[in-house]
């Protein structure tokens, strides 16, 4: 089984990937949203760009929740 330090330092920084995607998630929302007010094409597609880069962390870390269950059902 792998060692609980390790454990608990990789599901710490988990949690913080998560925290900075849902940021750049709502980060990239309020972009969008104030390219749309404003009329400006650039900031609606730096704003929907960044809610997909946000996206692609959170599949990220899902998947490697995934296989940090496999191993762990592996080994145990």
């Amino acid at each position: 089984m792998r060692d609980a330090a390790f454990k608990q330092k990789e599901n710490k920084m988990g949690i913080e990937d998560r925290v900075d995607a849902t940021l750049k998630n709502v980060e990239g929302k309020v972009q969008e949203a104030v390219g749309e007010f404003t009329g400006d094409p650039k900031d609606q597609m730096e704003g929907k760009a960044k809610q997909v880069q946000a996206a692609a962390q959170h599949e990220k870390e899902n998947i490697k929740d995934e296989i940090d269950q496999a191993v762990d059902e592996t080994l145990s």
